[in-house]
């Protein structure tokens, strides 16, 4: 690449910038030009390209990347030191590319229409709602529970593998596209991550990558809680990149489902949620609905509590604040905290239409 060329592209990042601000200002435009626009053609032919690889090709490519990286800077250190000037314009040329193809492949989902207005729902709720959806959500889990294990002090065990579970989840938004035409989801591209390990010790249960449309699901995280991962980073394949509307369209997708290891999944993963923020809100009547729960539904919350514990190290808060920031950056004023704002999705959705 000449120098020429590489200084317009470095300089070609401001601009770039520049225009995704002014995008934020116009959602519709979004929407009805890229969401529902190039964007289904562009993420459809990602996962025609890497779909049928039975392998993470996006965690391979982030792999191939870093080495190389790793390598210039050992080839080139000394140039680097006698004219960082240059090496600092290399940089932004690098980054002014990711830059462009993330927004052009799925960065600017970040400013669509909101997933509540095209739903027509409200958000808002009071703390009589809270506990009101609560207590329906303990409810079912202990219905669904017995449902599946017929004794009350048992844990739910997930009879499915990874790949069985990934196929109910494709089903799954096969069965939802019915009642809204709007999570249709063509051309599956559902695969355990290559890092699983990492992203645990980084406290994630999912990622989607957005320059090979490839849902990454972490495999390490206990079977009950995999098809609501899997529904939720689905979710982020088909254009929504709120944190919120994933973790609500996560919800949906395997509430609907006609397995019901789904359908207590879906279940406890909201009520976890909504008991999150009853335990700030109103501690008492936390501790009188989680104490309702069937002594197996709280030893499968117990058991997803063990295995994030056992993984904790110093290094995670670090990861979860540099994604924290990258939420922010990207449109979602609360960073890491818009995940518990499907809260309100989930009032609001069963206020209109039940559920």
């Amino acid at each position: 690449m000449s120098p020429k060329l590489k200084n317009g592209i470095a300089l070609a990042l401001l601009p770039q910038i520049l225009l995704v601000k002014w995008l934020a200002g116009h959602p519709d435009w979004v929407e009805k030009y890229y969401s529902e626009g190039i964007y289904p053609l562009i993420s459809r032919f990602l996962r025609m390209l890497f779909g049928w690889i039975p392998f993470s090709f996006g965690d391979l490519l982030y792999t191939a990347l870093a080495i190389m990286a790793i390598r210039y800077l050992y080839l080139h250190w000394k140039s680097i030191l006698k004219k960082p000037l240059l090496f600092l314009r290399n940089v932004f040329t690098v980054f002014s590319i990711v830059y462009f193809a993330f927004h052009l492949l799925w960065g600017l989902n970040y400013y669509r229409i909101p997933i509540e207005e095209k739903l027509g729902i409200t958000t808002d709720y009071t703390p009589a709602a809270l506990e009101a959806i609560s207590d329906k959500l303990v409810q079912r889990a202990n219905s669904l529970h017995m449902q599946i294990t017929k004794d009350s002090t048992q844990s739910v065990s997930v009879p499915y593998s990874t790949g069985e579970i990934y196929n109910k989840t494709y089903l799954g938004y096969q069965q939802i596209k019915k009642e809204h035409p709007l999570l249709e989801y063509k051309t599956r591209s559902l695969k355990s991550s290559i890092y699983s390990i990492p992203l645990t010790y980084m406290g994630y249960g999912g990622y989607l990558n957005p320059f090979t449309n490839e849902a990454q699901v972490n495999a390490k995280v206990p079977l009950f809680r995999l098809p609501s991962i899997s529904g939720h980073e689905v979710g982020h394949q088909i254009g929504y990149s709120a944190e919120d509307a994933t973790n609500f369209i996560g919800f949906l997708v395997t509430s609907r489902n006609e397995d019901s290891y789904f359908q207590y999944a879906s279940c406890t993963h909201a009520l976890a949620y909504c008991l999150s923020e009853l335990s700030v809100t109103d501690p008492e009547t936390f501790d009188e609905l989680y104490g309702s729960l069937n002594k197996g539904v709280r030893k499968n919350y117990q058991e997803l509590v063990s295995f994030w514990q056992a993984y904790q190290n110093p290094f995670e808060p670090i990861f979860k604040s540099a994604f924290n920031a990258f939420l922010k950056v990207n449109n979602q004023e609360k960073g890491i905290e818009s995940y518990n704002a499907v809260v309100g999705l989930l009032i609001g959705y069963d206020r209109k239409y039940g559920f």
